[in-house]
């Protein structure tokens, strides 16, 4: 890429963080490596409890910082920093976890592949997980209707057994960790839906976005690496519960006829089998896997009863954290 910051189209790169001062700080670390001329560093605290502002300033203090003071969520977190974006005239906003490294030439490749592409309003990179490097995390992301499932194409496979596509590709959405919005994809589409609060949003994200004529693609000469759930943990009750409450939402609201009866059948019936194993097999039996069971109960509830957004008191002590 040969772009000087007159001609580089401004992209607000958007952290969402939640505590974890040394994940935020490499994060840093890696997009101050950034061959991008043109790019705004915003910093939305959800919250945190751990010094995380304070600390990133005394090392980076060009970064914007937005302030929210309570946990709000995925979605009204990001788009406290979407907003404060627009609201600046931004024309790219990337989207980044907490818990990410970008390959110096990251941002450059999405947003040369985004002016060459109108109606690309989503662009995704190739995403590995941290460590080796060698394990897969995101090359796109896939929903089967049908079956009520969505997936990480890719996720935790090696590398070497399952190639990366050599072109860019159409996807159905975007992975969360990091993407990059097009301004016209916002105008279009709207922010990020606050009642999925974390998961499943950025699925919708994209499902709203293209019955309103945008693409997500994935772009694969763009790299960048992961470390997997560091905020709740792949298999944490919390993380159980928001997967479990937001794909039965995602799959009811956004399926139509039988495909709509027949994803949330299958997502209950899979809901169904897990607590029943959990609860009555012996290799079971520990305190995680029983708050899991709780945790699946509750998000089956409040499905059922339309109750979206955070998780209440009692789930949340269900789950096992601090509400």
């Amino acid at each position: 890429m040969n772009k000087t910051v007159e001609s580089a189209p401004p992209v607000a790169v958007i952290i969402l963080v939640w505590n974890s001062v040394g994940d935020t700080l490499e994060c840093l670390k890696s997009l101050s490596q950034s061959t991008y001329p043109n790019q705004q560093i915003v910093l939305v605290d959800n919250g945190s409890r751990d010094g995380v502002v304070a600390s990133i300033l005394r090392a980076y203090p060009d970064v914007r910082v937005l302030e929210l003071g309570t946990n709000v969520g995925f979605s009204a977190g990001n788009n406290a920093g979407i907003q404060y974006a627009m609201d600046r005239g931004f024309e790219y906003m990337l989207l980044l976890n907490q818990d990410t490294l970008v390959a110096s030439d990251m941002l450059g490749e999405l947003v040369t592949f985004a002016e060459a592409h109108p109606r690309a309003g989503l662009i995704g990179p190739a995403v590995h997980c941290t460590g080796t490097g060698q394990t897969l995390y995101a090359l796109g992301g896939m929903i089967q209707w049908s079956k009520g499932l969505t997936c990480n194409r890719g996720m935790f496979e090696h590398a070497d057994r399952f190639p990366c596509p050599a072109e860019p590709e159409r996807v159905d959405f975007v992975p969360g960790c990091g993407m990059l919005v097009h301004r016209r994809f916002l105008e279009k589409a709207g922010l990020l839906d606050p009642q999925y609060f974390f998961n499943y949003e950025e699925v919708e994200w994209a499902v709203r976005g293209r019955r309103c004529g945008s693409e997500a693609w994935f772009l694969p000469s763009a790299r960048m690496w992961h470390k997997v759930s560091a905020s709740l943990g792949v298999s944490s009750p919390a993380n159980t519960y928001y997967m479990t409450r937001n794909a039965l939402r995602f799959f009811w609201t956004n399926g139509t006829g039988f495909r709509r009866w027949s994803a949330t059948l299958q997502i209950l019936l899979r809901t169904a089998r897990s607590v029943a194993a959990w609860s009555l097999r012996p290799r079971y039996k520990e305190e995680q896997y029983r708050r899991r069971t709780l945790a699946n109960l509750f998000a089956m509830r409040d499905f059922a009863f339309g109750r979206f957004g955070k998780m209440g008191a009692k789930v949340a002590k269900a789950c096992g954290i601090v509400h």
